[in-house]
């Protein structure tokens, strides 16, 4: 996918408007509407500037994606084709297995390295899981949950949450968000 696309989909899923995007960029809107249409040279620190107001890392445009065929981009992720998102220093890594970002949900796959702990957050929506492997620690609202391999868990996002891993092996949670935060 060409970066500019990735750019668009990524502004609109975040709820930004184009002239809001520009505005804290410090670039006209018709320059950003260049750069989203794929008809303007982006220079990296441009990109970087880019990444930093959408909330990603850098990497998340250079990560290779392979073509899919039409009839799957709308519906169909490959597990070779999900994008990585690493949080440096927190010890989680997160996978996008939703295939439409502009869709109601969004599915990620976290790897959670022992002792990793995601800290307090809250936020529109609602949240639900199921822990993969390993153990998972899970915080809702003050309460504190101890749940293993097979357990699950469902909350509004509203309230503050936190997860860690109180285990000495990775946990895997395969995640669903509404609405996509990515």
């Amino acid at each position: 996918m060409q970066i500019g696309r990735q750019i668009r989909e990524l502004r609109k899923l975040k709820g930004l408007i184009l002239t809001d995007m520009a505005q804290r960029l410090g670039v006209s809107i018709g320059y950003l509407s260049q750069i989203e249409g794929d008809r303007s040279r982006l220079q990296i620190g441009t990109l970087k500037a880019i990444s930093d107001v959408l909330g990603v890392h850098i990497n998340w445009f250079f990560q290779a994606q392979p073509e899919r065929p039409p009839e799957e981009v709308e519906y169909i992720v490959r597990a070779e084709s999900r994008r990585c998102m690493t949080f440096t220093g927190l010890g989680i890594r997160e996978e996008l297995a939703s295939p439409n970002l502009a869709g109601p949900l969004e599915l990620l796959v976290s790897t959670i390295e022992p002792g990793a702990d995601s800290g307090d957050y809250s936020h529109e929506g609602a949240e639900a899981g199921f822990v993969l492997t390993g153990m998972l620690t899970l915080w809702i609202n003050g309460r504190c949950f101890e749940l293993r391999e097979g357990d699950s868990f469902s909350f509004p996002s509203t309230l503050t949450h936190r997860c860690q891993n109180p285990g000495t092996t990775v946990t895997r949670v395969l995640w669903v968000i509404t609405p996509p935060s990515y």
